[in-house]
């Protein structure tokens, strides 16, 4: 019986060539364990992990997933009906928490340092009938790839995450620490902040920087740089760019490395935009975009003349990204924290404006003539954020800026005061402004606009319910 890769053709003759190199490679490094995992609507790798025979078969017959982890939300509760008719959903293999398949693209192979004998893989989600899944967070950003493609060009990104990591002190873990979520461990810094860039500061954590190195490294990375940055037990990691899906996969690879490889060392990792720390400083995902044309294989944005920050094609592309900058901030700043953030003055952005190597602005042009790395950096977004939306976001709003030639005006030099659109300064708000947007939630898909939306309302009505420290404190002694 054909498998369920064959039935439905979903390999290329260059993944059937990988899958057979990765097959080869499980037995002659006689690898035990497969991790098969996908990224879930949050940007959560979810899988399972298979002995290697099974894995082998696993390539071409896929592995099934139960649809309830599609209806979550970041608490891990399935906050769609599944078990009524239709589950809740539009579209047909949803109800009854039934099966979806994962099916593995050979080329994200890799063999996890820290783990004994264990490789990893990720993961397209299908339905039964073959077909992508409607909600497959890494298949929209294929087809936003696939659009620009028939343009003529592909989509180069770079990243720059900001996070935390912590020593981890008292983990939490007695009988009455659990639930959804469960009690957060307690933790002490490893750095006392705001020694920025200071060398004895980062050679007081040369063993925690050494252990990120050396991990995503041997994981094969493009790691360029290892910086403590201003906050307490804050860190910064650049990487060089990467192009098409890549550098989405290898931030949902990122992630999970850091946090995994922390905590086998005693240390605890978090990608949350403002844990509540004394003195802390907000993490940012500063994302470094360009294109490369398919014709020359040269960077489309170097501009042409002196006096240009970007080429033609680049300012529409800039055009784009600010015509929805407030709308694709909900992909960008997911999280009921991230909106913390965006403070004026405080080198993240407050609206939609573009400044020539300006850090306050939400897009920083840089480069010149003859730079080929000339650029757009995105300076809007959590590092929390599912890569495949914010960086699907990207590309469709870029696209909508090339096709209509979009002038994004001067460059802000004062970004905090120029005339442009207030960003969004809560998750309501940005909810809001994304669905008004019809053109960026039809590039997406409505209905994926839709299923996202209902499972971030159900964060916030979950989050309301909730009387805060400052509202304790505000009233309970003067009313």
């Amino acid at each position: 019986m054909a498998s369920f890769v064959e039935r439905f053709g979903l390999f290329t003759a260059e993944q059937e060539s990988c899958a057979r190199e990765v097959a080869r490679r499980i037995e002659a490094e006689q690898l035990e364990l497969v991790r098969f995992a996908f990224a879930d609507q949050h940007g959560v790798l979810r899988g399972k992990t298979l002995v290697a025979s099974e894995a082998i078969s696993a390539l071409h017959s896929g592995v099934n997933m139960t649809s309830t982890l599609l209806a979550k939300d970041t608490s891990h509760k399935t906050v769609f009906p599944v078990f009524s008719a239709g589950g809740g959903f539009d579209f047909d293999g949803m109800q009854g928490g039934a099966d979806f398949t994962m099916v593995a693209d050979p080329a994200t192979f890799r063999v996890l340092p820290w783990a004994r004998k264990t490789g990893w893989l990720l993961c397209d989600t299908y339905l039964a009938d073959g077909s992508p899944s409607p909600l497959g967070t890494r298949q929209i950003l294929q087809r936003a790839i696939a659009d620009l493609g028939q343009l003529g060009y592909d989509f180069v990104a770079g990243l720059e995450v900001e996070f935390h990591v912590f020593r981890t002190e008292v983990p939490n873990m007695d009988l009455a620490h659990s639930g959804q979520p469960g009690l957060p461990p307690e933790v002490s810094l490893l750095s006392h902040g705001y020694q920025y860039l200071t060398e004895d500061r980062y050679d007081a954590l040369d063993s925690t920087m050494e252990l990120l190195r050396s991990t995503l490294v041997e994981l094969g990375l493009p790691l360029r740089s290892l910086e403590v940055e201003m906050g307490p037990s804050q860190l910064e990691l650049t990487f060089g760019p990467t192009q098409g899906v890549m550098p989405a996969d290898l931030m949902m690879l990122l992630r999970s490395a850091v946090k995994q490889v922390c905590a086998r060392n005693g240390l605890h990792a978090t990608f949350m935009c403002r844990p509540r720390i004394p003195n802390v400083c907000s993490s940012g995902w500063h994302l470094h975009q360009s294109l490369r044309s398919r014709t020359t294989g040269r960077n489309a944005f170097i501009p042409e003349q002196e006096g240009q920050s970007l080429s033609p094609l680049g300012m529409h592309y800039l055009g784009g990204l600010l015509a929805h900058g407030a709308a694709s901030t909900m992909l960008a700043s997911p999280t009921v924290n991230g909106y913390r953030r965006f403070r004026s003055h405080s080198l993240a952005p407050d609206r939609a404006a573009w400044g020539r190597d300006n850090r306050g602005a939400m897009l920083r042009v840089l480069g010149g003539v003859g730079d080929n790395g000339s650029r757009i950096e995105n300076r809007v977004g959590e590092p929390t954020a599912n890569p495949y939306l914010y960086l699907a976001s990207q590309v469709f709003s870029g696209l909508d800026g090339i096709r209509r030639q979009l002038d994004p005006g001067a460059s802000a030099d004062v970004p905090y005061e120029t005339d442009a659109e207030i960003l969004p300064r809560s998750l309501p708000d940005a909810m809001e402004r994304l669905k008004a947007d019809s053109y960026l939630c039809e590039s997406m898909g409505r209905r994926f606009i839709d299923y996202y939306c209902r499972i971030k309302n159900a964060e916030l009505e979950r989050f309301n319910l909730e009387v805060s420290e400052w509202e304790h404190r505000e009233y309970f002694n003067l009313f």
